[in-house]
């Protein structure tokens, strides 16, 4: 949250997979389908140990922080993109998952995939879920300088894709099409996710909603401690909580409006795709934590179980909204969504 040598990224490296493969050794299990979108069934391989794999891996040394731009921010999307492929996600962008830009005149990538709806009327609109995969990278100095960013966002990564393998192994998929979305540059000002805003792969008029997830692994927020808890950024700004207060109730996890949650509605990839008038949401456990932005944010001080427990409630939830026959709709009623209406309004009527 507001922290190079050239590859072949095209399609997924097999040095790449055979790195990931050797710190995470754990494989994935298979789900059954169930009817209703407010059943967690379809979430219950959601586990606190591929969860830890996954982010060990991410939030490794060996990928130096992250940075942008960076070979370990590479090796990430090559990753993620790999994930996405294994999963049997549709590349969002003419045969590949990467969507390119430039920064600091080296090449970049937010990385995309599609889970296609099954509803004829429906399918053509879209669902994002979301979380950045950059961090801050390395600092001058002796002892830990690595910023490995296990939980600001390694933890929304690897619950990003839990969600996405859950989502492509179900029997029928929702009805509207979810596009599960690593943005780069949220760290140096929400840059991949307003490069999207810009130069979207699908439709932003068709984009009914955005669910992205931040910094859901640490339980030990400074206002105490969160477990089975989450808290929404705007939470009164749209009525795409609506979804989120439902899943959470369903997979037993509390949602929460706290006082700065307005604040840090600012403050992560939502924002910038709220800017185009998307109704758009982060989803967090602790917005303030011990190790916020400091090397000490590693992969062994997050709470695996209570991050397997959010991520199954967030799935829920984005099932309840890609089912959902209504889009959600900005808050007309509360004057801190204005310029985000304007622009939804604008969005409807530029088609």
């Amino acid at each position: 949250m507001r922290g190079h040598s050239e590859l072949s990224l095209n399609k997924p490296r097999t040095p790449i997979i055979l790195l990931a493969v050797s710190i995470l050794g754990v494989g994935h299990m298979a789900l059954a389908q169930v009817a209703s979108p407010r059943d967690p069934s379809p979430f219950q391989a959601v586990s606190a140990r591929s969860l830890r794999a996954n982010l060990k891996f991410l939030s490794s040394d060996e990928l130096k922080g992250r940075d942008t731009p960076s070979e370990g921010l590479d090796i990430a999307a090559a990753w993620i993109a790999s994930q996405f492929e294994q999963f049997g996600l549709e590349p969002a962008n003419k045969g590949s998952f990467y969507q390119l830009a430039t920064f600091r005149e080296k090449p970049v990538r937010n990385v995309v995939g599609l889970l296609r709806g099954s509803d004829p009327k429906l399918r053509d609109t879209y669902i994002i879920v979301s979380a950045h995969y950059d961090h801050l990278g390395v600092r001058e100095g002796e002892g830990d300088v690595i910023f490995n960013g296990a939980n600001d966002d390694g933890s929304g990564v690897v619950s990003m894709l839990e969600l996405a393998k859950c989502f492509s192994q179900m029997k029928s998929p929702p009805k509207r099409s979810i596009l599960f979305m690593a943005f780069w540059g949220e760290e140096k000002g929400l840059l991949g996710s307003t490069y999207y805003g810009k130069n979207p792969l699908f439709p932003l008029k068709g984009t009914v909603g955005q669910i992205n997830i931040e910094q859901v692994g640490r339980t030990d927020d400074t206002d105490g401690p969160q477990i089975s808890r989450f808290a929404v950024t705007g939470y009164e700004f749209s009525d795409l909580t609506k979804s989120i207060e439902e899943g959470g109730k369903a997979a037993g996890v509390s949602v929460d409006k706290r006082p700065q949650g307005d604040m840090y509605f600012m403050a992560s990839d939502n924002a910038a795709l709220a800017r185009f008038g998307i109704p758009a949401h982060t989803i967090s456990v602790a917005y303030e934590f011990p190790d916020y932005h400091r090397v000490g944010d590693h992969w062994d001080k997050i709470d695996y179980d209570n991050l397997a427990k959010i991520t199954k409630a967030i799935g829920v939830s984005t099932n309840i909204l890609a089912n959902a026959e209504k889009a959600p709709r900005w808050n007309p009623d509360n004057p801190k969504v204005k310029r985000y209406l304007d622009a939804w309004k604008k969005l409807q009527e530029g088609g």
